[in-house]
């Protein structure tokens, strides 16, 4: 969080305000939950890809050409590695100089290939003239060297051009959009959409607007956009169709009111972004980002984006396949005794909240009687609760109840670090957990776990109290704000040593 502190934000929002229950469906403008959204692409995810791409293409198609040139007479060797790793980083480094790893680069084939050629010729010429200066040029084959340069040029933008190719399909398909909502309304709005629109490479997508005005001072027309309500109906709308960006247009000077709708909106997993297009503030350049060439205040960043979304998901497939292969024996034998113990399925389907309050379904191993599972956990399992078979109460103990959990993380529901998923209908001193504490669904702007910051700090298990609950959700909170894979890691690695303490574990 950059601009505002979260204390701030639940103190200006009042009581009422800062608890945010479950949203209604029916509240969402039916305009944009009637059709689906694609998911979105990352360009800069897009962009590290075709870098890395054309590395190896650049150093794979110089080894081949020795190869299938040289093989036999000239050895490889450090001469012409090194020769082509130079050729391969000068390359990719003048492109990236001049603008050819953007999104817009990627849309734009002739354009960009005029770069292209540009940087490739650019980088033959310096490393001809290198290898003159430093007299060594007699150490390769001239041959090679202009093969290497017509091949290279042609599979270039061969490459780029069906990149091209792919990125306009995608493009059309809206998955490079970032979908964004206009907070505010008036001339400040007005002037910000038009210059906005007027920003063709910035892939902003404007939905619709809201503000929080009574309609006799807000139009339901804002420079051609409609206004789809108010803040409360754009935390509906956010959790029901795919929204990347809000933008305020409300005057800083106006914090108390600002304040008041951030404390709705910071419980999303989505960028916040204040205009200071027409502020007359003015702060240096790189206080500034920018859309397009629009500047904004960072208020909210999304927690985990980009690469680390990437980066996220294959430590959770890879160290998630491994553990399932590692314990599959332990799962089969607590799979055994729960069926060979009492009636009924193995496994126990719960619905959950997940990711921006998605229902997912989590899968356990049952440890209550079938008769007496509770599937909305409207009552809390306590010590000695007579529902938990003896089985039952050994695997909740010692958490091997959430190993088919594993299945999850490989479905994608969670990850294998993350808040814990709550029951639907759990409670904390007789009242539902979004009652309790201010916030709570903003557990929910990441992916839930199958293990947390929470739970290796001692606050598994029962939450009969609301300072129990208001503990753990700050716990979940502060891994939010400061994920990191070491992090995740450091949490797997102690995880084991915190099943030992199961005093509040039944």
């Amino acid at each position: 969080m950059s601009a505002f502190d979260i204390r701030d934000l639940l103190e200006a929002a009042g009581p009422s305000e800062a608890r945010l229950a479950a949203v209604r469906p029916d509240s969402v403008p039916l305009a944009e939950t009637a059709v689906a959204r694609p998911a979105a692409i990352s360009p800069v995810v897009v962009a590290g890809l075709v870098r890395a791409l054309e590395c190896a293409l650049i150093f794979s198609l110089g080894s081949l050409l020795h190869v299938l040139m040289l093989r036999g007479r000239v050895p490889f060797g450090l001469t012409y590695a090194g020769a082509i790793a130079l050729i391969t980083l000068t390359t990719v480094a003048l492109i990236q100089a001049a603008g050819g790893y953007r999104i817009g680069a990627f849309r734009a084939f002739f354009k960009t290939a005029l770069r292209l050629i540009a940087a490739w010729s650019m980088t033959f010429l310096m490393v001809a003239a290198g290898l003159v200066l430093a007299k060594v040029a007699d150490h390769y084959s001239r041959l090679w060297l202009a093969t290497f340069f017509g091949t290279g040029l042609a599979v270039l933008l061969a490459g780029r051009f069906a990149l091209f190719q792919v990125i306009d399909v995608q493009t059309r398909a809206g998955r490079f959009d970032r979908r964004t909502a206009i907070v505010g309304g008036g001339k400040p709005a007005e002037d910000l959409i038009a210059a906005l629109e007027t920003q063709s490479e910035s892939g902003i997508r404007i939905v619709g607007v809201f503000d929080d005005r009574n309609t006799d001072r807000s139009s339901d027309v804002v420079a051609g956009h409609p206004k789809l309500g108010n803040v409360e109906d754009l935390v509906a709308y956010a959790r029901h169709a795919r929204l990347d960006l809000i933008v305020f247009t409300i005057p800083i000077t106006a914090e108390a009111r600002i304040l008041q709708m951030l404390a709705k909106l910071w419980v999303l997993p989505i960028d916040i972004r204040l205009s200071a297009h027409a502020a007359k503030l003015r702060l240096r350049p790189r206080s500034y980002s920018y859309l397009g060439s629009v500047p904004v205040l960072d208020v909210f960043d999304k927690p985990i984006a980009d690469w680390d979304v990437v980066v996220k998901a294959l430590f959770d497939r890879c160290v998630g396949l491994t553990m399932l292969v590692t314990l599959s024996p332990l799962m089969v034998a607590i799979a055994l005794a729960v069926r060979l113990t009492s009636r009924g399925p193995i496994l126990f389907r719960q619905k959950r909240h997940g990711f921006n309050n998605e229902l997912i379904e989590v899968y356990k191993f049952r440890s209550m009687y079938v008769d007496q599972c509770d599937a909305g956990a409207a009552r809390m399992v306590t010590r000695g609760d007579p529902r938990v078979t003896p089985v039952g109460r050994f695997i909740r103990k010692t958490s091997l109840d959430e190993l088919p959990q594993l299945f999850n993380v490989l479905k994608g529901d969670l990850s294998l670090v993350g808040p814990r998923p709550h029951a639907l209908q759990a409670k904390a001193a007789n009242t539902l957990y979004d009652q309790v504490v201010d916030g709570y669904f903003a557990r929910h702007k990441v992916k839930p776990g199958i293990t947390g910051w929470a739970q290796v700090n001692g606050w598994r298990g029962e939450t009969d109290t609301s300072e129990k609950l208001q503990r753990r959700v700050e716990h979940d909170l502060y891994y939010i704000e400061n994920w990191s894979v070491l992090l995740d890691l450091q949490i797997l690695l102690t995880t084991p040593f915190a099943l030992l303490k199961t005093e509040n574990a039944y």
